[in-house]
Parts: C-alpha cells; sequence; structure tokens
C-alpha cells in the first residue's frame, strides 16, 4: 500500500477510509452473529464507513451511507493487535458496515492478531472479487455472510450480484473458514417463500452444517413498511428446519 490509504503499489485504488473506524466495542460473539463458532466470548468489533452495495433498508445507514463525513480513528494493526491483547478477546471482527472496503488492512492485521493467538471475523455482505475471497480464505477465521435474497434481479437492484454471493461462499466452505449465513426478511425484496426455499437449497447443498439465521425487518433508512409478521417468519423457519442443522431466528 502507498502509506495507508490511496493507492497500491501496482497502481490499484484503495479505500480513503482504508485503517479508519467509526465504531470500535467489545461485543458478545452471538452478536455478529455466530452462533455456532467461539460461543459465549467476546470479540472486538470494528467498524468504518461505506459500502459496496446500496440498500434501501440497511440497519446501518448512517455510516454504510453517511450524509456527511464523520469523526474516524485511525487504528494500525499493530495498535489493533495490541488493544486486542490488553483486552483479552480471542477474535477480531471487521462489521457494521461492509469490511470488504478494509480488505488490505484485513488481510494486513490477521498474521499479527494470529501470532497472540486472536482470530479474525467479517460480517459480510459476501460481494468478493475471486482474488479478494482466495486472500479471505488465508486470512479470515469465521465470516457471517447476509445473503440478501435468492432473486437475482432484485439483488442487481440493491447492486449486488446473487452468483457472486453464492460463489464466494461455497468456495469459502470448501476452504475450511467457518461461514454462517443471514437473511433478512424484508417485505417485498425477500419475503417470497418460494425464493427462500431456493435459498435453502442452495445453502443444503454447500452443507447442511452451515448455520442460517433468518431475522426479522424494522423499518429503516428510506423503507417505512411495517416490521416483518411473525407468522412469516415462523414459517420460514420450518422450511429452513427440515434441511439444515442450524436455524436461528433473529428480532422476533
Amino acid at each position: 500500500m502507498c502509506g495507508v490509504r490511496g493507492c497500491s503499489p501496482d497502481g490499484r485504488l484503495v479505500s480513503p477510509h482504508l485503517g479508519r473506524f467509526v465504531s470500535i466495542a467489545v461485543d458478545p460473539v452471538e452478536k455478529k452473529p455466530l452462533r455456532r463458532w467461539r460461543p459465549g466470548t467476546r470479540i472486538l468489533s470494528l467498524g468504518g464507513v461505506g459500502c459496496n452495495m446500496r440498500c434501501p433498508f440497511c440497519q446501518n445507514h448512517a455510516i454504510s451511507m453517511p450524509a456527511r463525513p464523520l469523526a474516524e480513528r485511525e487504528v494500525p494493526p499493530e495498535e489493533l493487535a495490541a488493544a486486542a491483547r490488553d483486552l483479552g478477546v480471542p477474535s477480531v471482527a471487521y462489521t457494521y458496515n461492509e469490511p470488504t472496503l478494509q480488505a488490505e488492512y484485513i488481510f494486513a492485521a490477521s498474521p499479527l492478531l494470529r501470532s497472540s493467538g486472536i482470530a479474525t471475523v467479517m460480517v459480510t455482505n459476501g460481494m468478493f472479487s475471486d482474488e479478494a475471497c482466495g486472500e479471505a480464505m488465508r486470512h479470515v477465521d469465521a465470516m457471517n455472510v447476509d445473503v440478501k435474497t435468492f432473486d437475482a434481479e432484485a439483488y442487481r437492484r440493491l447492486g449486488g450480484s446473487l452468483d457472486a454471493v453464492t460463489r464466494s461462499v461455497e468456495r469459502l466452505v470448501a476452504g475450511g473458514v467457518h461461514v454462517e449465513l443471514t437473511n433478512l426478511i424484508v417485505p417485498g425484496v425477500s419475503d417470497s417463500e418460494a425464493d427462500f426455499t431456493r435459498l435453502v437449497d442452495w445453502a443444503e447443498s454447500v452443507s447442511p452444517d452451515v448455520p442460517l439465521h433468518i431475522s426479522r425487518y424494522f423499518p429503516s433508512h428510506e423503507y417505512s413498511d411495517p416490521p416483518t409478521d411473525v407468522s412469516l417468519m415462523r414459517r420460514l423457519f420450518g422450511i429452513a428446519s427440515e434441511r439444515l442443522r442450524y436455524v436461528y431466528l433473529g428480532n422476533v
């Protein structure tokens, strides 16, 4: 990298927010959500600015799509590793906003964390390039991947690609990264039982042991529709539980 931000040695652009964070907190690992990976432990969580998708129902739009510049704190990888050691946490998560925007930073910090026995976690929308996915397999220990919907056209409207996400998940799981999935059930976007059944079919084909978190939508950002109907949430839970070993309802 050219310093911390700007460009890499081969001329590629990197985020101007690289290595800068607007939210730093210690959370239960279950909050990520990760339920089958190091349960009962704490995790140092960092969030930055920006996202590579544009979901109009985003729960963290204040930092993923900020209306004005936010105060950021620069945290060199060495400082992060020292802070995690001092806190006695076994893992660090890049979360709250889309962590792939911090990819170069994450891949630089991971070896420093691992040298102290500290794992790396990403909470991500899974929109990886093939190169970034390969690097993530080397440097990241666990992920929660938010699969927005199983409708390719709806994904396109959100600024993403269903094919890119499913391809990344398949590759990460095959490569030994612990992966848990989240599907936020948004009215008019991801509340089709047929599409949800296709998501479950795909998840089972990856591995029936991949946990699935079915999360209830609440009004946020540009969406004012009422919260997801609880009876629908329970029906979807039943559909998933017939095929997958670990299914969890969130915000119900």
